[in-house]
C-alpha cells in the first residue's frame, strides 16, 4: 500500500521539520558552550594548582590546601605536598587543618543572628550579661565595655595569648590530657591588668574579648556554642569537613610543624599518632576553635559574605567596622570580619588564622563575588609572607574573572 501525502501532511512537515532541525542546532551550541565552559573551568584549575605548587617551592611548607569559589558557584581544590613529612601522607582536598583566629568569623555571625533575633544588642554594656560574675570588676574597663566594643577589638582589652602569664603557664601544663584552659581559666590572665585604652577609644587584637563572647552567647541562648554553631551554620550549609577542635582526638588532621624555639615549647610536630595531637587545642574556645579544610572555609566565605548564611539583611550590620590602625588606614574590623578597604582586587573581606603548625586564610572579593581560602601545615616562615600568598593566589583567580554585579556583594 502506497502512502500518500495529503496537503495536512505537508504542512505538518513544514512545521515540525524546521522545529527539528532549530532543536539540534541549540542542542549542539548548547553542548559546545557546556563544554567550553569545563575546558575554561579546567584550565583555571590547574593555574591555581600551579600556583600553589610553585608557593610552596618558595616557601618549602610541607604541604598545603587551597580553594576557591566562584560567582556561579562554581568550586576549585587544590592540594600540594605532605600532610606528614614522616609518613609521607599526601596533602589531599579533604586533608583538615586547625583553622585558628578564622573561627572568630562563626562568632561574629552567631552574635549577628543573635541580634536580629532581638536575644542581644551590640550597644548593651557586658555588664548586662557577665556583671554577676565575681571575676568582673577585676576586668579592665569592665564598666565601660559594650558588646560592639568586644566584636570590634576596641574594648581596651589585654590579650592573654600574649601575656607572660599565660605563656609560662602553657609552658607547663601543655603536657596534660585535659584542657587546662576553660573559658574563664583564660579571663583570669588579663585581671587586674590596665586598659590599653578607654573602652571605644582605640583598637587592639584581643582574643580575650572574644572568649568573654562566648560567655555572653552561652548564656543568653541556654546552648553550648559549638551546638549554636552546628546548628545555625556547619549543617543548614554542608560545612561536613568543620567541627570543633576542643580535643585532642581530630580525625582527618594533618600533622602540623612549629619551630623548636616557639613560645609555648610545643614539640616541632603538633601531632604523636595519625589524627591525635600532642597538645590539647580547647584551650582556644571562641578565639578560633575550628578544624577544617580550605573547601568549607571557601563555601562558607561565599555564603557569609554574599549574605547567604542566615535569614534576613545582616551585611551592614557584620561589616560595621572600626578602624584598625595601620601605617595606611586602609583597613577596619567589624564582626569578627576583617575589612581592607582598597587592594589590587578591590574591597576584601576575610580573616587569617594562626596557632602554632598552621596558617590558614580567608579572603572573598566582592567585586568579583569570589572567595578564596588556603591551609598551610606549618608556621615557620610562612606568616610573615601571607599577603603575597594570598595576593598571588588570588591573581591566578581574579585575573580571568569578570567583576560581580555591584547590587549585591
Amino acid at each position: 500500500m502506497r502512502f500518500r501525502y495529503s496537503s495536512k501532511h505537508y504542512l505538518l512537515l513544514v512545521v515540525i521539520l524546521p522545529w527539528i532541525f532549530g532543536y539540534k542546532v541549540v542542542y549542539a551550541e548548547s553542548l559546545k558552550k557546556e563544554l567550553n565552559n569545563q575546558k575554561t573551568s579546567l584550565l583555571l584549575n590547574q593555574k591555581f594548582q600551579t600556583e600553589l605548587n610553585a608557593l610552596r617551592e618558595k616557601y618549602h611548607f610541607p604541604g598545603a590546601t587551597a580553594a576557591y569559589v566562584l560567582q556561579d558557584g562554581t568550586l576549585g581544590l587544590a592540594a600540594t605536598g605532605l600532610a606528614d613529612k614522616n609518613t609521607q601522607t599526601p596533602m589531599t582536598p579533604n586533608t583538615r587543618m586547625l583553622s585558628a583566629s578564622i573561627g572568630k568569623t562563626f562568632v561574629g555571625a552567631t552574635v549577628i543572628a543573635l541580634v536580629n533575633e532581638k536575644e542581644l544588642n551590640l550597644n548593651t554594656p557586658i555588664s548586662y550579661w557577665l556583671g554577676d560574675r565575681p571575676w568582673f570588676d577585676r576586668l579592665p574597663n569592665h564598666a565601660d565595655i559594650t558588646l560592639k566594643q568586644l566584636l570590634t577589638h576596641s574594648s581596651g582589652l589585654p590579650d592573654h595569648v600574649n601575656s607572660t602569664a599565660f605563656i609560662n603557664t602553657v609552658r607547663n601544663h601543655w603536657q596534660e590530657k585535659e584542657n587546662s584552659f576553660p573559658p574563664e581559666r583564660l579571663i583570669d590572665f588579663i585581671l587586674d591588668q590596665p586598659a590599653l585604652f578607654p573602652a571605644g577609644k582605640g583598637w587592639a587584637y584581643s582574643d580575650t574579648g572574644y572568649i568573654l563572647i562566648g560567655l555572653i552567647i552561652q548564656q543568653v541562648t541556654g546552648i553550648d556554642y559549638y551546638d549554636q554553631i552546628q546548628k545555625r551554620f556547619l549543617t543548614p550549609l554542608n560545612l561536613k569537613f568543620t567541627s570543633p577542635a576542643n580535643h585532642r582526638k581530630l580525625p582527618g588532621l594533618a600533622a602540623g610543624y612549629t619551630s623548636p624555639h616557639n613560645v609555648f615549647g610545643f614539640p616541632v610536630k603538633s601531632t604523636t599518632e595519625p589524627g591525635v595531637m600532642a597538645w590539647n587545642p580547647a584551650m582556644e574556645w571562641t578565639g578560633g576553635g575550628l578544624i577544617t579544610t580550605a573547601q568549607d572555609l571557601s563555601h562558607w566565605g561565599a555564603a557569609l559574605f554574599k549574605g547567604q548564611a542566615m535569614s534576613g539583611n545582616y551585611l551592614p550590620q557584620l561589616l560595621n567596622a572600626v578602624p584598625i590602625q595601620t601605617k595606611n588606614n586602609n583597613k577596619g574590623y567589624g564582626a569578627g570580619v576583617t575589612i581592607r578597604e582598597t587592594s589590587n582586587f578591590g574591597e576584601i573581606y576575610g580573616h587569617a588564622g594562626w596557632i602554632p603548625g598552621y596558617i590558614s586564610s580567608l579572603r572573598y572579593y566582592p567585586k568579583y563575588k569570589v572567595a578564596i581560602a588556603f591551609q598551610i601545615n606549618t608556621d615557620v616562615n610562612v606568616k610573615q609572607h601571607l599577603s603575597e600568598i594570598e595576593t598571588r593566589l588570588a591573581n591566578s583567580i581574579l585575573s580571568s574573572q569578570k567583576r560581580g554585579s555591584p547590587k549585591n556583594n
